[in-house]
């Protein structure tokens, strides 16, 4: 049985160092034109042509962050319905579908949350990747992967100190993808719990301390366990 994956979202951020890094997977990358994930068709014929054993969704909408609340449209459109297409082609070929979700889905105040606890996204981006996993989540042969990623090196000349995170690069998220891709349900995916200064001062000495007053809208603890994925990697 072939073990190819298509990647959707294929020329986005992460594609990109996924594609650069990869030793070890199958992969195949298709862009936008090549596989568009709000057109059925378009999905049916990349799922024809190139026979996968799974679809690695990574197309979807992310920064900037704003634009989920000013273009509220294009987030569904991208985030909840792209997603759910992928779902639906991919129980009807029988493939599986991996879908790249987002600490975000938490309520991000208590922090180090499990898999199994609730949900309560705290921005219309989380929202937006909640509605991917509903769909993702009602189909067996599918594993979502809470992650919590940046580019390297961390893009900000300023980080919050008082704002705690299990930030990882684009980097690491690829040397650990082949011990999680054959897995199913749901695992947090991220880096140490520490402040996102903490965190962006080691590849940058000269980062500047910024902090969240009290009336900030941004929740102070989006920590995450990741006792699930030590058991995998």
């Amino acid at each position: 049985m072939s073990s190819r994956i298509l990647v959707t979202g294929g020329d986005g951020r992460f594609a990109k160092i996924l594609k650069e890094k990869n030793k070890k997977l199958d992969l195949i990358f298709l862009s936008k034109n090549q596989l568009n994930i709000l057109d059925l068709n378009s999905i049916e014929k990349a799922i024809k042509k190139n026979k996968p054993k799974a679809i690695l969704h990574c197309a979807g909408l992310s920064r900037p962050m704003s634009i989920h609340k000013k273009n509220i449209s294009r987030s569904i459109d991208l985030n909840i319905i792209g997603t759910a297409n992928l779902t639906k082609m991919c129980e009807k070929n029988k493939i599986k579908i991996i879908y790249l979700s987002t600490g975000y889905v938490y309520g991000g105040k208590k922090g180090n949350y499990t898999e199994e606890d609730p949900v309560k996204p705290f921005n219309n981006y989380g929202l937006s990747k909640l509605g991917g996993e509903c769909s993702v989540s009602m189909y067996k042969n599918s594993l979502i992967l809470r992650v919590t990623m940046t580019e390297k090196p961390f893009i900000h000349d300023s980080a919050y100190v008082n704002l705690k995170s299990n930030y990882m690069f684009h980097e690491d998220l690829v040397k650990i993808l082949p011990k999680l891709i054959n897995k199913k349900g749901i695992i947090n995916v991220g880096g140490k719990s520490q402040s996102i200064y903490n965190f962006a001062k080691i590849h940058n000495t000269k980062i500047k301390k910024i902090f969240i007053n009290k009336k900030g809208n941004l929740p102070l603890n989006q920590t995450m366990s990741l006792k699930k994925l030590k058991k995998y990697i």
